[in-house]
């Protein structure tokens, strides 16, 4: 195939969402192109600044954040799943955080899971909101501390 294909494709892919260069490389080899139509093609997008890893990484962290109400270590990992580096992954969490107070993440995600309850029944339920809140990118401590404090309030 030829690079204007490839380009066209990869166009075509990102008219539909951001995706990061690595998310356009594999899907341009999935489709049949040759690795040389992928270069040119990356190489043309990212002079026309319509392929922008820092751009991705900062809109996936958005979304992460503000709509899936993740915690730091959850967004993190879903921006290093889109190919994209640890340096620009930290720049992105550590921006998208700066306006966001993590224990109130912490508290609203465990709000959500007990479902209007406002304790902590028993060690069980302790032990499930814990590996719950860590799956969902939260600190272990960030975590203990707030299934404690609803623990108290028994």
């Amino acid at each position: 195939m030829t690079a204007p294909s490839a380009y066209l494709d990869a166009l075509r892919m990102l008219a539909r969402r951001e995706l990061s260069e690595a998310q356009i490389r594999q899907r341009l080899a999935r489709r049949g192109h040759d690795a040389r139509a992928i270069d040119d093609a990356v190489r043309r997008l990212k002079d026309e600044r319509a392929l922008d890893d820092t751009r991705v990484a900062e809109a996936i962290a958005r979304l992460e954040t503000s709509v899936r109400r993740h915690g730091r270590l959850r967004v993190r990992r879903a921006i290093e799943q889109a190919g994209i580096d640890r340096a620009t992954a930290r720049r992105a969490v550590d921006g998208a955080f700066a306006n966001l107070d993590p224990d109130t993440l912490v508290e609203e995600a465990l709000a959500r899971r007990l479902r209007g309850t406002d304790r902590v029944a028993d060690d069980r339920e302790a032990a499930r909101l814990y590996r719950y809140l860590v799956s969902q990118g939260f600190e272990s401590d960030r975590a203990l501390r707030a299934i404690d404090a609803r623990r108290k309030r028994r």
